[in-house]
């Protein structure tokens, strides 16, 4: 039986997951292994809009299975009681970011909201920016205690510019 594609992400969901992106800080990032196993770690993120930006060590094993394998998994909770939980499960494509210029515009938004950090200030070697551009996104609420949830698609990386709101800085500690 062939598969259905998910319908594409409306301007409704669009803004609903944008909400949980700009209110949470930290996002489980599962990738592919040599082995075929997942490897899922917890990180800090920056997002504009459902492009979301974390920053990996260099000599990290993540950022060597991400080489090998761009395709990885992201989890994000809000930190709500039980019975108003909302979160966002995506798929998406991972893809270093050496475009200084892009670097520098997300570590000034960083620098603004939050003076005493400087995560994404990779002025050495020793850290990468990683773009996790999303393909599908499954939002879930639990409502009267049982989860709900609905995937959507984006098009292809290749044939849609990014969707990018007003730059929104997520704490990253």
């Amino acid at each position: 039986m062939p598969e259905v594609a998910p319908p594409p992400i409306h301007g409704g969901a669009v803004a609903a997951v944008v909400a949980l992106l700009d209110a949470q800080r930290l996002l489980s990032l599962a990738v592919n292994r040599p082995d075929g196993w997942p490897q899922a770690t917890t990180v800090g993120y920056v997002n504009e809009g459902l492009n979301l930006y974390v920053v990996v060590a260099r000599t990290s094993q993540k950022l060597a299975n991400i080489r090998a394998d761009s395709r990885v998994s992201v989890v994000i909770r809000s930190e709500a009681q039980q019975g108003d939980a909302v979160g966002v499960s995506m798929a998406a494509r991972a893809v270093e970011i050496t475009d200084p210029v892009l670097v520098e515009r997300l570590d000034q938004s960083v620098r603004e909201r939050y003076p005493d950090l400087h995560v994404f200030g990779p002025g050495g070697d020793s850290v990468a920016v990683i773009h996790l551009r999303p393909e599908i996104i499954s939002p879930v609420s639990v409502i009267a205690g049982r989860s709900h949830s609905q995937t959507f698609s984006l098009q292809p990386a290749d044939t849609t510019p990014p969707i990018v709101a007003a730059p929104r800085v997520i704490d990253l500690i």
